[in-house]
């Protein structure tokens, strides 16, 4: 059983990221987005765009690029194993787009046991000078 009160210490070191065009049109490639505003300069900016926005769910993924990106699980004693992907929300406050340079903050905000298994509820603020862009919220189930 994970304890609750230990898991809402865990500290995370904040992540900063500078969002590149190529790597935004990879992804949008990647998860087939088929609106050529996300991979291309010309259609973003006919459409309005500053440069190619962000694909939707590419911030989520920025967490789990740094070195040892689920050493918190490990701390608080889970066997990675038995991890799963429970539910995740997203709530966007504004566009971001190639060139923008985001800082993703997260914490966890909940540990309850239920039905024989420990859920974590995982808060990642996501901001670009210090404005919200997008607030992040994954549960993992551990087995």
């Amino acid at each position: 059983m994970i304890d609750p009160d230990r898991a809402r210490a865990v500290v995370f070191e904040p992540v900063t990221v500078t969002l590149d065009r190529g790597r935004l049109a990879f992804f949008a490639a990647a998860t087939g987005q088929e609106d050529p505003v996300y991979s291309d300069l010309d259609a973003a900016k006919a459409a309005g765009h500053p440069d190619v926005p962000v694909p939707p769910t590419f911030l989520f993924g920025l967490e789990t690029e740094r070195p040892g990106a689920f050493a918190y699980l490990v701390e608080l004693g889970v066997d990675l194993r038995r991890v799963l992907h429970g539910e995740q929300s997203f709530t966007y406050h504004s566009l971001v787009h190639a060139g923008d340079t985001v800082t993703l903050r997260p914490r966890i905000t909940e540990a309850y046991p239920k039905k024989n298994l420990d859920f974590l509820v995982k808060h990642t603020e996501i901001t670009r000078d210090g404005e919200p862009v997008l607030d992040a919220v994954t549960t993992i189930v551990v087995r």
